[in-house]
């Protein structure tokens, strides 16, 4: 099993002060991932509307919310678009794309937002969307 990183390099750990990679990932088949990701990003891109964005934004601005809060938050906005956005992909692949997307948006919209939001982003994907992730990639590698 091997993390995905967010920044597009390999995961990694320090072990006796050096760099140790993680079992080698077929680039290849990132890269195939991340454009398919990215075409359907952009298709979402464009259904996504402004009050949306910005009423998550909102949260995000609103310190006396827990992380914890913020991701419900995040949750709830792209459990709410999955189902208002008609698609014929699997709910999973549609809630990944859609956390990208608003990640986007608010950080386009807000770029003080930035920290907050992408590590908001991180923590939901981690948490919900981690086993669909790990079956994309086995999926693509076979």
């Amino acid at each position: 099993e091997v993390e995905l990183q967010t920044d597009g390099n390999r995961s990694g750990h320090l072990q006796n002060g050096e760099l140790v990679f993680d079992p080698e990932v077929n680039e290849e088949v990132i890269r195939i991932i991340a454009a398919q990701l990215a075409e359907i990003g952009d298709q979402f891109d464009k259904e996504i509307k402004a009050r949306v964005v910005n009423d998550l934004a909102q949260h995000f601005l609103n310190e006396n919310l827990s992380g914890e809060e913020i991701t419900q938050r995040m949750s709830e906005a792209v459990e709410a678009l999955a189902r208002a956005i008609p698609s014929d992909m699997e709910q999973e692949k549609a809630m990944l794309v859609l956390a990208m997307v608003l990640t986007k948006k608010i950080a386009n919209t807000m770029p003080s937002l930035l920290q907050r939001v992408f590590s908001t982003t991180v923590n939901y994907i981690s948490q919900q969307l981690h086993n669909y992730i790990v079956r994309m990639v086995s999926a693509v590698k076979q």
